[in-house]
């Protein structure tokens, strides 16, 4: 929206008189912020497979250039760079936005608080700021069930309580409280995904390569010659080890989706659960990576991480009601897809 102050975009964007300029029939350009990342290289796959356009912000901290789609403009630099972000969504005329960009290591953002509060808090307020300058009135949230913190409740649906117990879990909670907020100040339309434990490939070349993440840190420790850690077996679980919903990411990739649609279709303002709606302890992901692999592997136990829950899974039903999602992988699924990006990754180092 060029040579317009931002008081005149603010009046438009005012709840009563906000228009949502109705995209072109693919979906229209959708900007992906941390896009080249494990995350967001498969929503930009899901997005183009059915009918849109995109566009990416990363800044490459973690992301991969090699991972998004030759046909996808990659604008190198940071969400918390809001002229950049005003910028690219003026010139490829976006329609709303996917914001994945952010920091996610509950372990370290024990360490690094403040950074992470700099990151995740700092850079969704730049967002909107550069949304309201360019008048996109459209996003799809990445949340994170790390909201819920340690609940009595090992089923969590979206009304039940949220306390997070890390520094991460409290931004990711801020920032769903700032969308919520600015929602209702300017009438823009938005869905929070909080996703539980995402995890697998869509394809062999866009494997998890996170350090801190269950299935990458078994793999590593294959290849290594260690045995896996387990951290912590004295939690009051059946085998006494954590258990998480783990959902694909393929599966999540369609979620952004089936948002990003119900979002073209009209005004929308909902938190919703990403998951299988099934729990899986550590020890039986390990032994669904055994299958995938075809041989055993060895495991210690070692002390519990700061700000891990014992349990938790989602009830994912209201995605299902509402945007028609749900997860159709299973545990297994991920451990084959896991360990074929994981072969893959070592016959391919750069990817």
């Amino acid at each position: 929206m060029p040579n317009m102050d931002r008081t005149h975009v603010m009046i438009l964007c005012m709840p009563h008189e906000i228009v949502h300029p109705t995209p072109p029939v693919g979906g229209g350009t959708w900007l992906v912020t941390g896009g080249a990342g494990y995350i967001g290289s498969h929503v930009i796959g899901a997005l183009l497979a059915d009918g849109f356009d995109a566009v990416v912000i990363d800044d490459l901290s973690s992301g991969r250039a090699s991972r998004v789609s030759a046909s996808v403009p990659l604008v190198v630099g940071s969400v918390l760079d809001t002229a950049l972000v005003t910028k690219t969504l003026q010139d490829h005329e976006v329609v709303g936005v996917v914001h994945l960009a952010a920091r996610k290591a509950v372990g370290e953002s024990m360490e690094r608080p403040l950074w992470y509060y700099r990151e995740n808090v700092g850079g969704m307020m730049s967002l909107l700021d550069a949304m309201t300058q360019a008048g996109v009135t459209r996003l799809v949230h990445s949340s994170s069930a790390a909201v819920y913190g340690e609940s009595e409740l090992t089923q969590v649906d979206e009304d039940s309580p949220t306390s997070p117990i890390s520094p991460y879990g409290e931004t990711k909670l801020v920032c769903e409280w700032m969308v919520r907020d600015y929602g209702l100040a300017t009438g823009c339309s938005w869905y929070g995904l909080r996703y539980f434990n995402v995890a697998g490939a869509g394809s062999p070349d866009l494997g998890d390569t996170a350090v801190a993440n269950l299935i990458p840190l078994v793999l590593r420790a294959v290849e290594s010659g260690r045995p896996a850690q387990i951290f912590g077996a004295d939690y009051a679980t059946a085998d006494g080890t954590c258990i998480r919903d783990y959902v694909h990411v393929a599966d999540l990739a369609v979620a952004h989706v089936a948002a990003a649609r119900h979002l073209i279709k009209g005004p929308a303002s909902e938190i919703l659960n990403i998951g299988t709606g099934r729990g899986a302890s550590v020890r039986e992901v390990i032994t669904a990576l055994e299958h995938a692999l075809g041989e055993p592997i060895p495991a210690v136990v070692t002390d519990r991480r700061p700000g891990d829950p014992p349990a938790y899974w989602a009830v994912p039903r209201r995605a299902e009601e509402v945007i028609g999602w749900r997860a159709t992988r299973t545990l297994q699924d991920i451990a084959d897809s896991a360990v074929a990006a994981w072969r893959y990754s070592k016959l391919s180092p750069g990817n």
